[in-house]
């Protein structure tokens, strides 16, 4: 059964309190991707490439950060890559947190793909831009991090997070790729399954993760788009 998805515009809704007699270890995560890259970079396999935000992208992380300044915020970590150091930065003022860098948040590395725009992609592989978690899946991209490795260091984040901040809220600033790994294993689906699923520039994803299950509580909202 797919997990429960919902939001408002308005903000999320209030986590239900647990039993008294229970302790409650829920750990909700706030997953953010970055703001928009460098013109340069955009519909590229940056990956691995340390690139900064562009002017727009430091707009997008300054309305994210307005936007959860009021949020319970107990823990704060970040990708060690430039674009999600700039990313965070608003936020960690804004909440008064000092980031933690993990080093196993770093964005997948694309191998002989990275730095191709989408349409050279498919003019020297024949395969579409859009397919690539599926060819990541599958060992489809020559010299790439392979999938055992980026789903062992990505979860050995998670397990880090959510054992350090059992019933708390933590956010994590990281990228696109990285997020949808998370989903894919906090959710037990496939990889490529999370095609399906948006993760915009200065995105949040929200989701409670409890031992027994995980709810996704809030999809790709993008509060820069949000009329003030």
């Amino acid at each position: 059964m797919l997990p429960r998805i919902w939001g408002t515009w308005r903000g999320l809704a209030p986590r239900e309190k647990s039993d008294k007699n229970t302790m409650d270890t829920t750990t909700r995560l706030i997953l953010l991707r970055h703001g928009e890259v460098e013109m340069r970079y955009q519909r590229v396999f940056g990956g691995r490439i340390d690139m900064g935000l562009s002017p727009h992208g430091q707009d997008q992380v300054r309305a994210l950060a307005a936007h959860l300044k009021a949020l319970p915020i107990e823990g704060l970590y970040v990708s060690p890559m430039k674009r999600a150091q700039q990313s965070v930065a608003p936020l960690a003022a804004a909440n008064r947190r000092t980031p933690i860098i993990l080093p196993e948040l770093q964005e997948v590395d694309f191998g002989a793909w990275t730095g191709l725009r989408w349409e050279q992609v498919r003019e020297r592989f024949g395969v579409t831009a859009f397919d690539w978690l599926r060819e990541l899946d599958r060992g489809g991209i020559p010299e790439a991090e392979s999938m055992t490795d980026f789903r062992r260091r990505v979860e050995a984040a998670l397990g880090r997070v959510c054992a350090a901040h059992a019933g708390g809220t933590v956010a994590v600033m990281c990228h696109g790729g990285v997020i949808r790994m998370m989903l894919a294993s906090l959710l037990d689906l496939p990889l490529p399954k999370m095609a399906a699923f948006e993760i915009d520039y200065a995105s949040m994803t929200v989701v409670d993760h409890h031992p027994r299950k995980t709810e996704v509580q809030l999809l790709n909202y993008t509060p820069w788009r949000s009329p003030s």
